[in-house]
C-alpha cells in the first residue's frame, strides 16, 4: 500500500509504466467536471471509474482484494478513511468473483485518513477497505483507476 498526495506522483513512476500512466491521468484530469462512470485509458489495461457516494461507518466496510488489477484510488473531493492490512489470515466472507475481480474478507483494520488530493495504491496482496467515514458521513467523489497486473 502506498498513500501520498498526487503532487508527489513522480516519486512512484518507477514502479511500473502502467502505474505511472494512471498517476499522470489523475494529475491532468479535472474529475469534478466529469460524469460518474467508466473511462478507458488504455483498453482493459488501465481504466478509471468515477464515483460519488456517502462515506459510512468503518464497521460496515468490508475488506477486499483484487487479483487482476491494482487499485489506484484518488479522492477528488471530500475525505475518507481507507483501511489496510497485509493479506494474511483474514476470514473470507465472499469468495473470489472472477467477473468482478474481488474477494471480500473480515478482519482487523488499520485506517488511514485520505484527504482531497491524495491517492492510495493497493496491490493484490493489500487487503483494503474504502469508503469509511472519518467523523460524520460525507459526500465523496473518488476515482479508482484500475491498473492491470503486469
Amino acid at each position: 500500500m502506498i498513500v501520498d498526495q498526487i503532487k508527489n506522483a513522480e516519486l512512484y513512476a518507477c514502479i511500473s509504466e502502467r502505474i505511472n500512466k494512471a498517476l499522470n491521468y489523475i494529475k491532468r484530469t479535472d474529475f469534478l467536471k466529469m460524469e460518474p462512470g467508466k473511462y478507458e485509458i488504455d483498453d482493459d489495461n488501465i481504466f478509471a471509474i468515477v464515483n460519488n457516494y456517502e462515506t459510512k461507518d468503518p464497521a460496515e466496510c468490508n475488506f477486499e482484494t483484487h487479483k487482476k488489477y491494482i487499485d489506484v484510488q484518488y479522492v477528488a473531493k471530500g475525505v475518507e478513511l481507507m483501511g489496510y492490512a497485509p493479506l494474511d489470515n483474514q476470514e473470507v466472507i465472499a469468495p473470489y468473483s472472477e467477473e468482478n475481480d474481488i474477494t471480500f474478507y473480515k478482519g482487523e483494520k488499520s485506517f488511514t485518513k485520505v484527504d482531497e488530493g491524495m491517492f492510495a495504491i493497493f496491490f493484490p496482496n493489500d487487503v483494503h477497505t474504502p469508503g469509511a467515514k472519518k467523523d460524520n458521513p460525507q459526500s465523496v467523489r473518488k476515482v479508482v483507476v484500475k491498473v492491470k497486473v503486469d
